[in-house]
């Protein structure tokens, strides 16, 4: 069964903390960037060499897997708005439908070793192009195509909130014991 797609806008996480992970966009620094991806994306190799990693705890809810595909994704897409928002003068940028992605790229049916792999590369190389920013290109803007502007500040902190978020929704459904 399909998960029934997510429409909301999440930008809401850079004003106020998220009640279910307690993130709070607005107390991370950008300095602590890539120190924090890096830090999430080596919590995730050991939840996909679980033996029930591939199962979804009810019909609504991504498996481990699944969410962890979606993380590498996610860090992919967002080194490349990185790159965007740094070589070009406010981009604008295209909506991305993770749900159809996921059902598109089957991230039902990948092997968890390559995710986890894939994930922790992906990371890095986020991490180390939010390094790389130089402090006076922090302010520089990019529009999203639904509407939202960010700086890569905002932008960092929107994507680290993801991340975070998606290691929560994961946390709550996976146990040691399971």
């Amino acid at each position: 069964m399909p998960i029934v797609p997510d429409t909301s806008d999440w930008t809401w996480v850079l004003q106020r903390p998220c009640p279910a992970c307690k993130f709070r966009a607005r107390e991370v620094a950008v300095d602590d960037l890539p120190r924090l991806i890096r830090e999430n994306a080596a919590a995730w190799p050991a939840v996909l060499a679980r033996a029930d990693v591939a199962v979804r705890p009810d019909d609504h809810t991504w498996s481990p897997l699944e969410y962890a595909a979606h993380v590498r994704d996610v860090c992919r897409l967002f080194d490349e708005r990185l790159r965007r928002i740094l070589d070009e003068e406010d981009p604008l940028l295209a909506n991305w439908d993770q749900d159809a992605t996921a059902l598109a790229e089957r991230y039902d049916l990948e092997m968890p070793e390559t995710v986890g792999l894939q994930l922790v590369a992906a990371a890095k190389s986020v991490a180390d192009s939010f390094a790389a920013v130089p402090p006076a290109a922090r302010q520089r803007t990019a529009r999203r195509s639904d509407g939202p502007s960010f700086t890569v500040v905002t932008l960092g902190s929107y994507f680290l909130h993801d991340i975070v978020h998606h290691w929560h929704d994961v946390a709550a459904v996976t146990s040691p014991a399971r």
